[in-house]
């Protein structure tokens, strides 16, 4: 469970919640399922760029219309403006190939042609022409094969032309694919680069008969970094924690932002004894290191991470594992925070 969920549930939950339709209601915004999804975030302050659209929104003296309202819902909560995106692209470059294609039959069609003037003019030659139906009988091959090569040369250009447009367009394509599966703030993969890559290395994992470990840590007491130095900070203690992690990943791991403050790493063909090391290693890391405001070159003080580590059990569903690895992190945070808990430490059932 992440400290927003818990801050949600909690006693402060309600005042969120009332703080949030406040701001919906001071800049006109209709209490919709989701506008409040993300008025939500953008007053938990956990996705820059959100609150960067909405603060220039407001500095701009714009009103939120229901085509802004749908539009940044859209691009962050339901991916759909990438995949609208892909669509186009990929309809383009359908269409650039059709007409390539298209060309290609003119072209067959063309050499069919002069291949038929070829031959009636080898079969008049060797009919015993006068000189005078030689001379037009090769007039008419040279015409023939001047118009040939003038198609040939047309196609030629047209071919680089829409191979030019097609790289750019498959350019394009990559570009967005990566953004959608990429978180903007840490640079790491994204929840749903997550979901997609966990439930392929399960499969493997079974298919190879290999071991499969799961990673969850969340920043303890993240949001008073949030409260004392303001988002901009979190953000930067956000990207050092992101850092962190790929140091400590192998080349095969996933690190991944899970949400908000918490972060996951899928570890294949790794052991419960080998993931715990490398969490302590990490855990310890990061404790170690004293971050500075870059504005002001204040201390921040020490940061640390609560760990939660579950291997992949007979039967287990990617959600299943997920669960475990949560509950270890919640144990982790109930016993002291600081620390690694796994799903065979006994600490995880002590009340």
């Amino acid at each position: 469970m992440t400290e927003q969920e818990t801050l949600m549930k909690g006693p402060g939950g309600e005042a969120v919640a009332q703080e949030t339709l406040d701001l919906m209601r001071l800049h006109g915004v209709p209490p919709t399922s989701d506008n409040y999804e993300v008025w939500l975030a953008y007053r938990l302050g956990r996705n820059a760029a959100l609150r960067e659209a909405i603060d220039s929104r407001i500095a701009g003296g714009d009103s939120f219309t229901s085509e802004f309202n749908a539009q940044i819902h859209e691009r962050f909560f339901t991916g759909l403006g990438a995949s609208a995106q892909i669509l186009l692209t990929g309809e383009q470059i359908a269409r650039d190939l059709g007409q390539v294609l298209s060309l290609l039959k003119q072209t067959e069609e063309k050499s069919g042609s002069y291949g038929r003037t070829l031959e009636s003019a080898a079969t008049d030659l060797n009919s015993g022409l006068g000189p005078d139906q030689i001379r037009q009988v090769v007039s008419s091959l040279a015409a023939a094969t001047l118009d040939m090569a003038s198609h040939n040369q047309q196609l030629n250009q047209q071919l680089q032309r829409s191979s030019r447009e097609i790289e750019t367009l498959r350019a394009s394509l990559e570009s967005v694919r990566v953004e959608s599966l990429t978180d903007s703030l840490t640079g790491l993969a994204n929840r749903r680069m997550f979901d997609e890559t966990l439930r392929m290395r399960i499969d493997e994992a079974r298919a190879q008969r290999t071991e499969i470990c799961l990673l969850l840590c969340d920043i303890d007491h993240f949001k008073r970094f949030n409260d004392t130095w303001g988002h901009h900070t979190g953000d930067q203690i956000l990207r050092f924690l992101a850092s962190a992690l790929q140091a400590h990943a192998r080349p095969d791991f996933l690190v991944a932002r899970h949400g908000g403050e918490e972060f996951a790493v899928i570890m294949p063909r790794v052991n419960a004894r080998i993931a715990a090391q490398t969490a302590e290693a990490l855990r310890a890391a990061i404790q170690a290191k004293r971050l500075r405001r870059r504005s002001t070159n204040e201390d921040l003080g020490q940061v640390t991470v609560s760990v939660g580590i579950a291997r992949l059990q007979p039967g287990d569903t990617p959600q299943g594992l997920v669960e475990r690895a949560d509950a270890c992190l919640y144990a982790s945070k109930r016993n002291g925070r600081n620390q690694v808990t796994t799903d065979a430490t006994p600490v995880l059932y002590v009340a």
